[in-house]
């Protein structure tokens, strides 16, 4: 059985990456293989990483702002290459209001600063544990 892989990305401008790369490492203490992007991806990046790497979820960390342009084009292009399916969560400084919006749009889970690792790992074990069954 291979193990569920998973693109954290830091979209956009923000230059503040220790949230994604602890959240990064999390994930993969509990087992997933985890790309890293790296700092100031564009969602073209991020989505042609996920392409590459055979990715089975997308979590993005957005601390700028940003979040209501950057997060609906990664959803976006996931969608027009046919990979609507692959679930995306994110997590930073992202309003309520503008989380509410972002699950409308198709993303399965938004994390803020009151969410604990260990409930973003059992999230993800719980979601994305029937992707794992399928290999």
């Amino acid at each position: 059985m291979n193990r569920i892989r998973v693109v954290v990305a830091k979209p956009g401008l923000d230059g503040h990456d220790r949230g994604a790369k602890v959240v990064a490492r999390a994930l993969r203490d509990a087992g997933m293989e985890v790309i890293y992007t790296g700092l100031r991806q564009t969602p073209e990046q991020i989505v042609s990483t996920t392409l590459q790497e055979g990715a089975d979820a997308v979590g993005l960390s957005l601390l700028s702002g940003a979040h209501m342009e950057l997060v609906p084009r990664v959803l976006k292009l996931l969608a027009d290459n046919d990979e609507a399916d692959v679930p995306v969560f994110c997590g930073g400084i992202i309003p309520p209001g503008d989380a509410r919006q972002l699950v409308e749009m198709g993303v399965r889970r938004v994390f803020t600063s009151r969410d604990s690792l260990q409930e973003i790992v059992d999230w993800a074990r719980a979601h994305l544990r029937s992707l794992d069954a399928m290999d």
